[in-house]
């Protein structure tokens, strides 16, 4: 009898199993690293979590890309209107920890 590999831990995996606060964290660098790349911004500067993406200099058509980058990253669907209707990094990470928190529904 072969024994099989263990499967490797996913990141949606691994950021569910971690408690809220310690989430949150995650995927807030996840997402200012996400924006600061697109908004062409070193590691060294600061991007402020409660201005508007708009603000920052997003375009809608950025926003979209970053929003499809991190469904697929996240494993997760992100509905537009969080992007559009509360458009800050501190509200898109509480709605990404909160969806990651939730329990699975598969």
């Amino acid at each position: 009898m072969t024994l099989m590999p263990p499967a490797e831990i996913t990141l949606p995996q691994r950021l569910r199993e971690l408690p809220r606060t310690e989430l949150a964290d995650e995927i807030e660098t996840l997402v200012v690293g996400k924006l600061k790349n697109v908004l062409l911004m070193d590691d060294t500067e600061e991007l402020p979590v409660d201005i508007s993406y708009f603000d920052l200099g997003l375009t809608s058509l950025r926003l979209t890309e970053i929003r499809q980058s991190l469904e697929q990253l996240l494993d997760l669907s992100i509905n537009v209107n969080v992007l559009f209707n509360e458009p800050t990094v501190s509200h898109l990470v509480d709605h990404l920890a909160d969806a990651l928190s939730a329990p699975a529904t598969r």
